[in-house]
């Protein structure tokens, strides 16, 4: 065995520390898994037609597909996509779609810009994913939506997206009201980045303090609003495993509700595929969340 380093973060020297932030090793069907994705939303992409595709701010890559479900008033699942920050388009992460509209509501999945794109700044990405949330809250109702029933999830990357704009101050930010996210689901996400700031990820992300302290959601618990479900696989890394329980923990600490849902014999990459399964984990949970059925009744 390769001697150990020095500690960098916990118990973890540098290599094993990278290895904790890096899936690859956890997950040697990632490329498979990935590719099914893509390959299941052009499936559902043809089955249920091609979204409606708008702008939420100035920039090219900022637009966000929305699959309308037939229904007037209907609730809205926001879904903000992983890629570890860098990689991932809107048109890939559509295979939950189907289940949402078949219950009754409208999904939407926002695109934004890649950390690489702009100079290693985790800032810009956080602020597209809440402008893209605050626009589905002023504008939803034009394309049948409630939005009063707002819902924000999101995947690994996506996940700590989420969480930043589930912890949001939006009625200092951006004028509305402190409620505007009604329930939240953050899967396999990083709710404090002191440690990644330590990892081979800060080789793309230009981490600072500043960066840190703003967009590390478990600093910033007080402005949560939304009842929360926190979920993680047990064959994912461990860090990834330790950062979703430390953060429900958290959650619950701050006498938030929240549930914790632990995705047995699951990794990175495959406990996302049961968000599009009613009767699956992550599925059935955000049905329950939105107070929905699987066939559409309410």
């Amino acid at each position: 065995m390769p001697e150990k380093g020095p500690p960098v973060f916990l118990d973890y020297d540098q290599t094993a520390l990278d290895a904790a932030y890096d899936q690859a090793a956890y997950a040697p069907n990632r490329e498979q898994l990935i590719e099914r994705r893509i390959g299941g939303s052009a499936m559902v992409r043809r089955h249920i037609g091609e979204p409606e595709r708008v702008a939420y701010g100035p920039t090219e890559i900022e637009r966000l597909d929305i699959y309308r479900s037939g229904r007037a008033a209907a609730p809205v699942f926001v879904f903000i996509h992983g890629g570890a920050w860098r990689s991932g388009r809107s048109k890939d992460f559509v295979v939950p779609a189907e289940m949402f509209l078949t219950a009754g509501a409208l999904y939407v999945v926002p695109d934004f810009a890649w950390v690489q794109d702009v100079g290693g700044s985790l800032m810009v990405l956080a602020d597209q994913v809440c402008r893209s949330v605050a626009w589905v809250h002023e504008n939803i109702a034009r394309f049948g939506g409630n939005p009063n029933r707002l819902y924000v999830a999101g995947q690994s990357s996506g996940g700590h997206l989420a969480a930043v704009a589930l912890t949001t101050d939006w009625r200092c930010h951006f004028g509305l009201p402190a409620d505007i996210i009604k329930g939240g689901m953050c899967i396999s996400g990083m709710y404090d980045l002191t440690p990644v700031r330590l990892s081979a990820r800060n080789r793309y992300v230009e981490f600072d303090d500043a960066t840190v302290a703003a967009l590390s959601p478990i600093r910033h618990l007080d402005r949560l609003q939304a009842p929360l479900i926190v979920a993680y696989g047990t064959c994912e890394t461990p860090e990834f495993q330790r950062q979703n329980r430390d953060f429900a923990a958290a959650v619950e600490a701050a006498g938030k509700k929240v549930r914790l849902l632990v995705g047995e014999h699951y990794n990175h990459f495959e406990l996302p595929e049961t968000l599009g399964n009613p009767y699956g984990l992550l599925g059935r949970a955000a049905l329950d969340l939105m107070g929905l059925a699987a066939g559409g009744d309410q």
